[in-house]
């Protein structure tokens, strides 16, 4: 029995580094807590904010509103003969108003980079991409390069497809990831919908309308993503956007009732 016992305690002194490593290797947890939300017309298809303001996405329309307040500003409506139809989720960069956008579900695809001057939402440019496959669904600025997603949708195997980019200024790709296969079961049947890097340096990824948030890095070495947290939020998909101003704050929406969605993220440590 003495044996037996000190057979057992060998076994348990080699694997306690071992145990301690797991544990140690255990993702910190994020908690999600909304702490307002206000009515935006045009919160359908994602959010992105500046220091003062906040603007609501649809397909072919802008709505700008006073982040503090949620007071309705100014809206930006898509001609008659414009191009623009399925605009996807942006970013501020700089005074400038940067907005993904794609001819989603029609065939060719075409894929567009949609520019507005912030202050006065004019509509000052576009770069266009060649790809006739994915859909754009968002941009970001992040660590002195521009970050994209081409989006694919169906099964399983169509939306493993869907591929982060980083892009230089000129717009030229750089490096690419596709994400994990567990969060690819919980886009299907559609795909990654929002995107943007948090204070923290990961990427917090969206799909169409589950309610929670995806933190992810890039791998050291690999083509794949690396998973970090899900975070639950009182959201629904679609785009988001940090507040730069505000490092624990990110904007959301729910489309259903067209709100915005202002939510405080925090870190619990295991």
């Amino acid at each position: 029995m003495k044996y037996v016992q000190l057979v057992l305690a060998c076994i348990l002194v080699a694997l306690l580094p071992r145990l301690r490593t797991a544990v140690a290797a255990e993702p910190t947890r994020r908690l999600c807590r909304e702490t307002r939300s206000f009515v935006a017309a045009e919160a359908i298809q994602g959010v992105a904010v500046d220091k003062q303001h906040v603007f609501a996405i649809t397909n072919r329309s802008i709505g700008k509103y006073d982040k503090a307040t949620g007071q309705h500003i100014a809206t930006w409506q898509a001609p008659d003969d414009s191009p623009l139809k399925h605009l996807n989720s942006g970013v501020v960069i700089d005074g400038k108003l940067y907005c993904a956008h794609s001819n989603w579900p029609r065939k060719p695809l075409k894929n567009s980079i949609e520019i507005w001057d912030a202050a006065s939402l004019r509509h000052i440019g576009r770069h266009e991409f060649d790809d006739r496959e994915g859909a754009l669904t968002w941009v970001d600025r992040h660590d002195g390069n521009w970050w994209i997603v081409f989006a694919y949708y169906g099964v399983a195997d169509q939306v493993r497809r869907t591929t982060l980019f980083r892009l230089d200024d000129r717009w030229q790709r750089q490096a690419s990831w596709r994400f994990p296969d567990k969060v690819v079961k919980r886009f299907v049947p559609f795909s990654n919908s929002g995107g943007s890097w948090g204070p923290d340096g990961l990427l917090y990824a969206t799909g169409h309308d589950r309610a929670e948030l995806y933190a992810l890095k890039i791998p050291a070495a690999g083509k794949t993503l690396e998973l970090v947290d899900i975070v639950p939020a009182k959201i629904a998909g679609q785009g988001i956007a940090w507040d730069r101003g505000d490092a624990d704050i990110l904007f959301g929406i729910r489309r259903k009732s067209k709100e915005v969605v202002v939510s405080r993220i925090r870190r619990i440590e295991n």
